[in-house]
């Protein structure tokens, strides 16, 4: 049996290893795409931030890890899939066979449609290659404009303050981390930082950039125009799915799977930032780009590739954030749900938050700034859709005890 895994993050890298446990003799290739070693994408902030070294970004520390698991590690593209066939072409144009195929190729960064988005100057921060070309220019006082603040953007905030340079936001949305936090908390991040000093502009989207003397000009609407060395641009990012166009796997938001991680496609499976599937909370279909869920879509894709049997219950987003050593998360439904309440609690002079989103007797959701303790008894609560029975009324009067209401709740079931 040969297994080829295209994508070398947390859900190749899990799948390889669980496949080999699985089988001691099937064949397995692993290919990575950038010329790297495996190596975590979430940790590119922390390289930035100088708290560890690019030994510190590998997912397995040891050299010959791969070899001696009988993992055959490549390095290569993938451009295309053969369903019928079953192979997959690579951009050198070799082609690589396979019985079992897992797509784990994740997402990469979307650019903005501005004229001088192509300029020298212009940086992501996706890839080590990108976190390279950001150390080897970045300087105290080098004038940054950072295009984008979400998940990603809060977290390279950290890095380029710990670096020195004079760092200028510009949110497009009216707030920071839209897409895991609600206004309040959101406030409560963008006043934080703009207390560590960094600039942050809301309700703004730049409209060109031009090429100044010796440096970039950003142009906002109304004319104004910002001097800057680098130019950040952290808008998003887009799952890498264009390899399996005319094979028949049904792709929407990301690749549809089923609760196996396969795709419909026989031999074809998918997990981590490319596949979407059911939230446990809501279940609605979702693709959940954080990295235990790549690590347990990869553990559970390998199984069933070897034919073991194995299942996912659904993933479950969240996020836990810390922007310039101020925590935040997200668990659930922190939006709310339709028919649903919500309670929530502020003390914004210590940058403190807590939100909870209750439909019927159980909790779905939260938001939370500056409260630690007790997380994992939040997300058990939700995840676990646990019934709160009399406790839903104490956590609406004080939501501060979410541990008791965890280990009552519990103890009852």
């Amino acid at each position: 049996m040969r297994h080829l895994i295209l994508g070398a993050g947390p859900a190749g890298v899990t799948a390889a290893e669980t496949l080999r446990r699985a089988d001691r003799d099937t064949t397995i290739t692993l290919l990575e795409g950038e010329g790297e070693v495996p190596y975590a994408r979430m940790a590119l902030p922390y390289l930035l931030a100088g708290r560890i070294d690019e030994t510190g970004l590998r997912l397995r520390t040891d050299a010959d890890h791969f070899r001696r698991l009988g993992i055959d590690l490549r390095h290569g593209r993938a451009i295309k899939v053969d369903a019928a066939a079953r192979t997959v072409t690579l951009a050198d144009g070799a082609t690589l066979p396979y019985d079992r195929l897992l797509v784990a190729t994740g997402s990469r960064p979307t650019l903005q449609r501005i004229p001088g988005i192509d300029l020298p100057g212009v940086h992501t921060c996706w890839t080590l290659a990108d976190a390279r070309a950001l150390l080897a220019r970045a300087r105290p006082g080098t004038r940054v404009v950072q295009m984008g603040a979400g998940f990603v953007g809060c977290i390279i905030i950290q890095g380029l303050v710990h670096l020195g340079v004079d760092l200028t936001v510009l949110v497009r949305s009216g707030r920071m981390v839209s897409r895991m936090m609600d206004p309040p908390s959101s406030a409560l991040i963008r006043r934080w930082c703009q207390a560590q000093g960094v600039t942050v502009r809301v309700d703004t989207l730049p409209e060109r950039i031009t090429q100044g003397d010796g440096h970039l000009d950003v142009h906002l609407p109304g004319g104004e125009r910002l001097p800057a060395d680098l130019y950040l641009c952290l808008v998003g990012v887009k799952p890498n799915v264009e390899l399996l166009a005319g094979t028949g796997v049904r792709i929407e938001g990301g690749i549809q799977v089923d609760d196996t991680m396969a795709t419909g496609v026989d031999g074809i499976y998918a997990a981590g930032d490319v596949a979407e599937h059911v939230d446990v909370v809501t279940g609605a279909r979702l693709v959940n780009a954080i990295q235990p869920n790549a690590v347990d879509q990869g553990r559970i894709a390998a199984l069933n590739m070897a034919g073991r049997s194995a299942a996912s219950r659904g993933t479950f987003p969240f996020n836990i954030l810390d922007t310039l050593g101020l925590k935040s998360s997200s668990f659930g439904a922190w939006q709310g749900v339709e028919g649903g309440e919500a309670v929530e609690v502020t003390d914004p002079a210590r940058y403190r938050y807590l939100k909870l989103q209750f439909k019927d007797d159980r909790l779905v959701g939260a938001n939370a700034v500056g409260l630690t303790e007790h997380i994992g008894a939040l997300r058990g609560l939700i995840e676990g859709k646990v019934p709160l029975g009399p406790w839903k009324a104490r956590l609406q009067a004080n939501p501060s005890l979410l541990m008791e209401a965890w280990l009552a709740c519990k103890l009852k079931a």
